[in-house]
């Protein structure tokens, strides 16, 4: 069973997928630093407030005695802005990405067609013209 799965393991699709997924996860946490750091304090500027923090309060909350703010129930569509936009980016990149490789790959050529040889019926007449000259 273990050297099925090492078969299994090292078969060059599966570590293909292994090595996509890790740089896939380290893409993730630079677009999300991009998107963090450079976009969302942009888009700030322009609602007047930090991009993360835009929230819809459904009920407010009250103030404890730390001053921490217990019971707000909010949608945070902040958040899911960021992250739509996260998931925009990743995916027009990888989008480029798949259009470069498929650009740089060599076009395969068609296999030359076999040569046709006589039909059936050509075969035919010839083996009763041959026949008929006996």
């Amino acid at each position: 069973m273990l050297k099925e799965f090492k078969e299994f393991a090292m078969k060059g699709n599966l570590v293909d997928i292994a090595v996509a997924f890790v740089m896939g996860a380290a893409f993730n946490k630079v677009v999300s630093a991009f998107t963090g750091g450079i976009v969302s304090p942009l888009v700030g500027l322009i609602f007047k407030s930090d991009f993360k923090d835009l929230k819809w309060t459904i009920k407010d909350g009250v103030a404890d005695e730390t001053g921490t703010i217990v019971g707000e129930v909010s949608v945070m569509y902040g958040d899911f802005i960021t992250n739509l936009i996260d998931f925009i980016i990743v995916a027009f990149v990888m989008f480029m990405i798949v259009k470069a490789v498929n650009i740089t790959k060599k076009k395969e050529v068609p296999a030359p067609a076999a040569p046709k040889g006589p039909s059936q019926e050509e075969l035919l007449a010839e083996i009763r013209d041959l026949l008929a000259k006996k």
